[in-house]
């Protein structure tokens, strides 16, 4: 490792103050070569022979934004980024964006825009997209410009600008947004569709128009008059500068929207909160009023959003590829999730000292513990590997071998955190950047993936400042872990130096992997893992150095994408792929859609491992779903004609979070002959699927009041675990009514059996007749209103007794008698509308303990609904088709109600919030 450079002192106290103040590189560039930056520096100059962004070509590129926002730091890895990254020398205006339920293209001419509705599998069966296709263009008449630059964005909308020098044209387009938002000058505005549009509605300066299927209304200025003819319709704008477009719902929301259509969004904001064990997010649009008075707005919630919220939403819905989208009528909306949980590492429960003692010697002690390691990733990885096992030794008293450890660690951190040597990071001026050099994957060229491998530098550091402290000081190494920090995941909006959150889409609710998002799929994710393995690190590292504000943005992360990650990887609710997709999870979520595969190969064992690694314990939140959990292994066990051999280690961690037990059973099998995959040692896996067994699964129902707590579950006895970073004693309560005295800079353990928890969905049942709400939960509640959920098509196949995209509804926490001899009773209200040959099924499944595992499933026949629109009751005198296990008292248990369609073309209804919507279950 080469030695600190030296400078003088007041330069250290001045840079390491502006470190903590979160002030970075300045926005001009720096006199000096090397920028010190606490006890570490970075280069602000790229190592000879090295290359920043490019485009596909290696023509060096510079961000493609307007004199306004010239010089502010460009949001690179989002869902549009490929306005402002030029990727493909040929292309100066965009790739398709994906924001859904609209999608977009930029060319010469203005904006192209779509509403795809229907999914294309593609790939052998292994990937589903709804490609953008064009339905019209936005732009001005004579409109021709040479690009189309970035503007302006926010949190989660962009501004693309066009101009040819005699017009210009600015839109504004944002997940969620119905609405395109234009403002032009020099020509009238013109709208130009993909066929001839079919006239709905004409009133003047608002045209309601279908085109594909589609319907779109479009908005100019009162006074004015859109003309309408062949494929192009103009309207001039009277003077102003405006005018909008919206896709709808239905010809007969056209009302509603035309309330809206002159709120012009001029920005959102996420704003989130931490409190003990509850993440709240507020998502908020401004608006500026081109009309009249109204500053509303609707927005489409994806499934992740408004399975989480309590705001009212409209009876309107969107299709996209992540499942149904419902419509806020609002400028803002709150969702609240149970926190994920984090810890250091697992108890010790059940481990062999001497066994793990000599598994932690294999690592500490072998050649070259970062295995041949040079670049960004593979450094990354095997920093992470290391600072996995430090907690492990420090369990069973291995001082010496948990202090080898982090000198290993300290001594590469320190190398790759200070100018100079063969490896160093460098900021690059125009786009706002830490590379690591050597880089990989793209790091450096397409700016690809820093949060997946910086995650690692500092999930690792804050292994270390759990144990050093002083190390972790802003005057020490600390500055450099925090520029890290803000490369990746910068949680300021007015910093100079770095953008904001630069890949995590906060509306998305998860972040992209490629810099300039420069394909026909829009931008794409594959280790969503090593995503939230960066949140995860932020939370201990938040934890360690008392920076409570960090620790709370990496718990919003990283249980905000938790959500994401099992709706949209893992369709945990069987809610999002389309049923004519036949996975059960994806390797890579796509703008378009999603793929069963990864980039480099077709191997089951790697498509199901990459959104598993690496298995730490920010990995916890992957249990709350075990039922996906268990598919998911099934899945790739067929895919694979047989259990996992290449990445064993990382699929038997993952099982254990459903099915502790099988788990370690495998490993027991096959432990002596396999080699651990790159960033997992035996000694790490043998300790995870030991202590699992031991302690039970993680119970996701019940949380801790810090981020760094989880409790586990075996049988009825639970586990309470907490670590405490700071220099004093506290007391950790947990949302069942137990609490655990947790001694400073220590882990702590408790048993209980605790009280009766909440949990995600309706409290305790304190009857047995259960009403359904949208949102998928059922209650005892009373008092609702009146409201239906879509039952997604059977596309044209027949689903008689396994569900498929089926309605889920629970109550959790449940307890109750079995009454001798009763039975479950149901009446459903279903509505086919005018469809013909639809049927409706559904399924109750009884889980006793509420461990994840259904101990009574019972599946109904499926109900022929007629063809008059109108309410019919689908009751439990169908009769049963099959039914598995047995029925006993419910201890904390959990109820669920399935309904899907088993077969038919077309979607159908069922009514919620009123007690003709009921399930009975034979409980006192």
């Amino acid at each position: 490792m080469p030695a600190p450079r030296s400078r003088p002192a007041a330069v250290l106290v001045l840079v390491s103050a502006l470190a903590a103040l979160g002030i970075g590189p300045a926005a001009g560039p720096a006199a000096a070569a090397t920028v010190p930056t606490g006890a570490g520096s970075y280069s602000d100059t790229r190592p000879a022979g090295t290359s920043g962004p490019t485009t596909n070509t290696g023509t060096p590129v510079t961000p493609k934004v307007t004199p306004a926002a010239q010089g502010k730091p460009v949001p690179t890895n989002d869902w549009w980024s490929s306005l402002a990254f030029q990727r493909y020398g040929d292309n100066p205006y965009s790739t398709p964006m994906y924001g859904h339920p609209l999608t977009y293209q930029a060319v010469a001419g203005g904006l192209e825009i779509g509403y795809p509705t229907s999914p294309a599998i593609v790939g052998d069966g292994r990937q589903y997209e709804f490609a953008h296709k064009r339905d019209l263009t936005l732009g001005l008449t004579g409109l021709n410009s040479p690009d189309t630059r970035a503007d302006a964005w926010s949190d989660w909308t962009v501004t693309p600008y066009w101009s040819d020098g005699t017009r210009t044209l600015r839109t504004t387009i944002g997940h969620g947004l119905p609405f395109v938002y234009a403002r032009g000058t020099g020509g009238d505005a013109r709208i130009t569709t993909a066929e001839a549009p079919t006239v709905f509605a004409d009133q003047g300066n608002v045209l309601g128009i279908t085109v594909a299927g589609h319907h779109y209304a479009l908005f100019a200025p009162t006074g004015t008059d859109w003309n309408v003819s062949g494929s192009t319709v103009t309207a001039g704008l009277g003077g102003k500068d405006y005018f909008s477009v919206a896709v709808l719902p239905s010809t007969d929301a056209l009302a509603t929207y035309r309330k809206y259509a002159y709120s012009f969004v001029t920005g959102s904001t996420v704003n989130w909160s931490y409190d003990a064990g509850t993440v709240r997010a507020t998502y908020s649009l401004t608006t500026e009023a081109k009309e009249g008075t109204e500053r509303g707005t609707l927005q489409a919630l994806y499934r992740h959003q408004w399975l989480h919220t309590t705001d009212p939403l409209t009876p309107y819905t969107y299709v996209s590829p992540r499942g149904t989208m419902k419509v806020r009528e609002s400028a803002s909306f709150t969702t609240s999730q149970q926190a994920a949980a984090t810890l250091p590492g697992l108890p010790g429960a059940g481990v062999d000292p001497a066994r793990l003692r000599g598994y932690l010697n294999e690592v500490a002690n072998s050649a070259d513990p970062f295995s041949g390691a040079v670049d960004t990733y593979w450094t990354g990885k095997a920093l992470g590997k290391l600072a996995q096992l430090v907690p492990l030794a420090d369990q069973i008293g291995e001082g010496a071998i948990r202090d080898k450890l982090l000198g290993l660690i300290k001594g590469r951190l320190q190398d790759w955190f200070t100018a100079g040597g063969a490896n160093e990071f460098s900021y690059d001026q125009s786009w706002k950047t830490l590379i690591g050099y050597p880089a990989s994957y793209g790091s450096d060229t397409e700016l690809n993936d820093h949060h997946f491998h910086y995650g690692y530098y500092v999930y690792a550091a804050a292994i270390v400042a759990q144990y050093d402290p002083a190390w972790a000081a802003d005057s020490a190494w600390g500055a450099m872990v925090k520029t890290l920090v803000r490369d990746t995941a910068n949680p300021s909006r007015t910093d100079s130096a770095f953008p904001f959150l630069r890949g995590f889409d906060v509306y998305a609710g998860h972040s992209w992997a490629s810099g300039h998002q420069g394909f026909a799929a829009g931008n794409n994710q594959e280790s969503s893992s090593e995503s939230t393995n960066l949140s995860a690190a932020l939370v201990l590292w938040g934890s360690a150095t008392g920076d409570t504000s960090l620790r709370d943005l990496g718990t919003y992360l990283l249980t905000t994408e938790g959500e994401a990650v099992a709706q949209y990887w893992f369709d945990a609710d069987q809610q999002v792929f389309p049923g004519s997709f036949q996975h059960d999870t994806v390797g890579m979520v796509w703008g378009s859609g999603a793929a069963y595969s990864t980039w480099w190969t077709a191997n089951p064992e790697e498509i199901h491992g990459i959104n598993v690694l690496p298995v730490t314990g920010g990995s916890l939140q992957l249990a709350g779903r075990k039922d996906a959990v268990r598919r998911n292994i099934a899945e790739m066990e067929r895919e694979n004609g047989g259990p996992a051999v290449e990445w064993r280690d990382i699929l038997w961690e993952f099982q254990s979070l459903a099915d502790p037990g099988a788990a370690k059973a495998k490993w027991d099998a096959g432990n002596a002959g396999y080699t651990p995959e790159a960033g997992e040692s035996k000694a790490h896996t043998y300790h995870w699927l030991t202590a699992l067994d031991t302690l039970g699964a993680p119970d996701a129902t019940v949380t801790g009041s810090i981020p760094t707590s989880a409790v586990f579950l075996k049988g009825t006895t639970r586990t309470y675990v907490a670590h405490n970073h700071g220099t004093t004693a506290r007391t950790v309560t947990f949302s069942d009514g137990k609490s655990l005295t947790v001694p400073a800079r220590s882990t702590a353990t408790g048993t209980g059996t605790g009280s009766t928890d909440p949990g995600p969905g309706p409290g305790p049942s304190t009857g047995n007749t259960f009403q359904l709400r949208t949102g998928g939960t059922l209650t005892t509640a009373t008092g609702a209103t009146a409201g239906s959920d879509t039952i997604a098509s059977a596309q044209g196949a027949n689903h008689d007794g396994t569900p498929n995209r089926p309605l889920v509804y629970e109550a959790r926490n449940v307890n109750g008698t079995l009454r001798p001899g009763g039975s479950t009773a149901f009446r459903l209200q279903v509505d086919a509308g005018t469809v013909v040959g639809l049927g409706q099924q559904a399924r109750i499944s009884y889980d006793l303990t509420g461990d994840g595992t259904f101990d009574r499933t019972e599946t109904y026949q499926y109900f022929a609904t007629d063809p008059v629109t109108g309410w019919e009751e689908y009751n439990q005198t169908r009769g049963l088709k099959s039914a598995t296990g047995t029925l006993g008292d419910l201890r904390g248990g959990t109820v669920r109600l399935e309904v899907w369609s088993a077969i038919g073309n077309g979607d159908s209804r069922l009514q919620t919030g009123t007690d003709r919507s009921v399930l009975v279950i034979p409980y006192d």
